[in-house]
């Protein structure tokens, strides 16, 4: 997953939206805080 991550970030989110069976909004949301804190540092 990190290898999509790094070609495409919507392609990572969709994936892991199904892979990581998030339960609600607040799950799907700290995944793309993880992926935007990554592209700032």
């Amino acid at each position: 997953m990190v290898r999509l991550a790094a070609i495409d970030q919507v392609a990572y989110v969709r994936f892991a939206s199904v892979y990581r069976e998030f339960k609600d909004v607040t799950q799907f949301l700290d995944e793309l805080r993880g992926l935007l804190e990554k592209k700032k540092g």
